[in-house]
């Protein structure tokens, strides 16, 4: 007998949401963070589309729905602009002294071609956009960033610097072999380095909710989502001793994407960093999600495995289409961003009122008993 065995997961679509933003109105064709693509506007043109969402959590489903909902009673939806990428593998050597290892990561960083030259004997898509120091004693913490196509890059970006490290220690015999990964990547793990520097996709949610439309598909009121986002998602979090990070639940939306489309699900550490902001603009509410470590992709592990529901799913969510290297993981990162949306913006609004939570849950897990 096969020890591979398949473990099922409830899943639902969920829609459709109306999205816009530069993936959805095409401005990221080709698009690389090294070329300061970034600085385009994105369109007014949206997209209706549903999401899939695979969780013994039940309750998600409607609740998400909810703000998918909403979505659909505001002009251009959900705007999600991808704003920037880069996956990360962080090196590190010995040197002799923090002065021989400053004199290293200086020349590295004047020695870019190079460092790309090497990387692209190993992989025809990564490339290397940018590279980070840090120093421990005579310890070289070296943060390597790429971006990857449309995998979400883990081993490409692995096997990218186990090439760099022998022609670095060709370069600079001094050094010494460290680690392949020197925890400054930072892979699975909530740290500040990624909520500053970014680890996979970074995406900006956002939406201008007329109040009626707050009060009438929300029960709430926009001042109510407001205060409770500062008290609750910023002081609450700051009193638990928050990393970057000031959400309700953005972890309940992204393991359920990431169970459906067959990514890494315990990516979801540090892609549940995220700031919600709210407030309240002449009356409407103003509501965004902010995920700088959305790490997913539609090549590599996790997909192309047998697994049909993964590729029909990607294929629903047309991130199976003749599109250029990188653009599917796009469009698949800003569709998990509006999904974490929906989500963050319908538990905000029924936690402004007492009982509705629980009341949910009753309802919908324990059949009214």
């Amino acid at each position: 007998m096969s020890d591979n065995l398949y473990a099922p997961i409830p899943m639902s679509w969920i829609g459709p949401v109306h999205i816009s933003g530069n993936v959805v109105s095409g401005e990221t064709a080709g698009w690389d963070s090294a070329d300061g693509a970034q600085t385009q506007q994105p369109g007014t043109s949206y997209e209706a589309i549903s999401i899939p969402m695979a969780t013994y959590e039940t309750p998600l489903w409607p609740s998400v729905g909810r703000g998918a909902k909403v979505s659909r009673y505001v002009e251009g939806g959900i705007r999600a602009t991808l704003v920037d990428e880069r996956m990360t593998r962080s090196v590190y050597f010995e040197a002799p002294n923090a002065g021989v290892a400053l004199r290293v990561a200086t020349e590295l960083d004047r020695r870019r071609d190079e460092l790309q030259a090497v990387v692209a004997q190993a992989s025809r898509y990564a490339k290397l956009i940018d590279l980070h120091v840090q120093y421990a004693g005579n310890l070289l913490f070296v943060r390597f960033e790429f971006t990857t196509g449309d995998a979400s890059g883990h081993n490409m970006v692995t096997l990218a610097s186990d090439n760099l490290m022998p022609w670095i220690l060709q370069q600079y015999p001094e050094l010494r072999y460290g680690s392949i990964s020197g925890n400054y990547c930072s892979d699975k793990k909530a740290t500040a380095v990624n909520g500053i520097l970014g680890r996979g996709k970074n995406v900006v949610t956002e939406m201008l909710i007329p109040r009626n439309v707050v009060e009438e598909r929300l029960k709430t009121t926009p001042e109510q989502i407001a205060d409770l986002n500062v008290r609750k998602n910023l002081v609450g979090t700051t009193l638990a001793g928050g990393l970057r990070t000031a959400n309700a639940h953005y972890a309940n939306m992204l393991l359920g994407f990431y169970l459906a489309t067959g990514q890494d699900a315990a990516n979801i550490v540090e892609g549940s960093q995220g700031i919600t902001h709210a407030e309240v603009r002449d009356g409407d509410l103003y509501f965004s999600c902010n995920l700088p470590n959305l790490i997913v992709g539609t090549v590599g592990n996790g997909k192309g495995q047998g697994l049909e529901v993964v590729e029909e799913n990607l294929r629903r969510l047309g991130c199976r289409e003749d599109r250029p290297a990188g653009d599917n993981a796009r469009r698949l990162a800003v569709l998990c961003a509006a999904s974490v949306f929906c989500g963050e913006l319908s538990l905000l609004a029924a936690q402004t009122n007492p009982g509705e939570l629980m009341a949910a849950h009753v309802k919908i897990e324990r059949k009214g008993e």
